[in-house]
């Protein structure tokens, strides 16, 4: 059972779909702005998109380039909480 969450890549599906909940009851519920929702969860979700790849046994690129494009989104969440 769980390898084949694993191996399917729905453990990944999973953990996106617990951020979109996240993102949606900040927005609501917080009121945050889609700017702040973005920062906050997309680096996350960039992470967790390479991570699938990996799963399933995608291409290189499927997996560093989400991983990659983390990082500057990170900082430019960081820059603009500082």
């Amino acid at each position: 059972m769980m390898e084949s969450l694993f191996a399917s890549g729905h453990a990944a599906d999973l953990v996106l779909a617990v951020l979109a909940l996240e993102g949606l009851w900040l927005r609501l519920a917080r009121r945050w702005s889609l700017g702040a929702i973005a920062g906050l969860l997309g680096p996350a979700v960039l992470i967790v998109t390479g991570l699938r790849g990996a799963l399933v046994g995608a291409e290189w690129w499927w997996v560093a380039r989400p991983r990659a494009a983390s990082l500057p989104l990170h900082l430019i969440d960081l820059r603009s909480r500082l």
